[in-house]
């Protein structure tokens, strides 16, 4: 029953400000929680916030690689269970021929966030996992001829069902990793980060009222609009290309250009 809110510029500031630390709060729980060093030390993990519509509107510190593909990864949870998500839920994924990951190990879990019981957005974060299984530890073989060889390959299911753990998952990937204890210790990290920023964007559309948090984001996802769309307009006309390489294979690798 709240007013809507004008959304002023300072106002859509205050909140555009708000949401970005509740990401960066995510990948601070994550960095102090997690097991492994990938995630402690390298910090190979992304955080994140999307609205009720999967379209991101803040991404925390970390990880500048996973940026992209926090879109993809959400439109395929989306696909699947977009009229099917209830208070309590959480999904986790790997596979990334439709989520969007780079590979088996990053490992997408996320949450929807509801306020008296309307989906207002998610919770989403991307770690990269120690060990998926695979024939190589790291889940990284270089040598890998097909996906079936580079681990365990998870569509989107559910982690938690209205708040209650998904033990078969938990167990079935105690059994398809070389090292459980660090998986584990990261995956929880991920739910506590998920469960910290559920409470903080509760708090945050309560202060402004669904209508009026509603509204903001869709000013804040037509203000990036305006602004890509300049840059793109001021670019001078011509064509545009770039080659980079990669490392290439084998005893005697020659490195593979990306054009």
């Amino acid at each position: 029953n709240q007013p809507t809110l004008n959304v002023d510029p300072i106002t859509m500031e205050v909140l555009q400000n708000a949401l970005g630390t509740i990401a960066d709060e995510m990948a601070l729980v994550i960095m102090r929680t997690a097991y492994s060093t990938i995630v402690r030390d390298s910090m190979d993990y992304s955080t994140g916030l999307c609205d009720r519509d999967g379209k991101i509107i803040a991404h925390g510190m970390t990880m500048a690689l996973h940026l992209g593909s926090f879109p993809d990864a959400m439109k395929a949870l989306l696909s699947e269970f977009e009229n099917d998500m209830h208070p309590g839920d959480m999904f986790v994924w790997n596979d990334p021929y439709i989520g969007g990951g780079q590979h088996l190990p990053d490992v997408y879990i996320v949450k929807p966030v509801f306020v008296s019981n309307e989906l207002e957005g998610f919770a989403a974060t991307l770690v990269h996992q120690i060990d998926m299984g695979g024939i190589a530890p790291g889940s990284s073989a270089v040598y890998a001829k097909e996906i079936y060889q580079e681990g365990f390959r998870i569509p989107p299911i559910r982690l938690y069902e209205r708040g209650e753990p998904n033990e078969t998952f938990f167990r079935l990937m105690e059994k398809n990793t070389r090292i459980p204890d660090k998986l584990a210790g990261d995956m929880r990290a991920q739910i506590a980060a998920c469960r910290t920023a559920e409470k903080a964007l509760v708090d945050l559309v309560k202060k402004y009222g669904s209508k009026s948090y509603r509204a903001i984001v869709a000013r804040l996802h037509d203000h990036a609009e305006k602004i890509m769309r300049a840059e793109i307009e001021n670019l001078p006309d011509g064509t545009w290309s770039f080659t980079d390489y990669i490392d290439g294979l084998g005893e005697d690798p020659t490195p593979i250009p990306l054009r």
